[in-house]
């Protein structure tokens, strides 16, 4: 691979989990599948505009999947495919350097 596709790749990674939420959101769902209302009550200050919209890229880039209950109500409930499980871990690694190197 030439170095333009590497940071090419690279370049459209960073915009992804760069977005404000994306990587909370995904963080969240390593836990299990969540109801929109879970991922809305775990995450402090995030809107449920931005949760919807983030939820929507997520699912276009195949890192989230929608899956609708069929019960009365209705349930939907959100969980990462095999690509967002990765990506994931991943992220708890971002989250373990955190805890150890950035300060409140």
């Amino acid at each position: 691979m030439n170095r333009g596709k590497i940071f090419k790749c690279q370049s459209k990674c960073f915009e992804l989990i760069g977005k404000r939420w994306t990587g909370l959101i995904i963080y969240v769902l390593m836990n299990g599948p969540k109801r929109f209302s879970e991922i809305h009550s775990i995450i402090p200050d995030l809107s449920k505009r931005m949760l919807t919209e983030r939820m929507k890229e997520l699912e276009e880039h195949g890192i989230v999947i929608r899956h609708v209950i069929p019960e009365r109500p209705v349930r939907t409930e959100y969980l990462l495919t095999k690509k967002g499980t990765e990506l994931g871990k991943i992220l708890g690694h971002l989250t373990d350097w955190a805890e150890s190197w950035i300060k409140d």
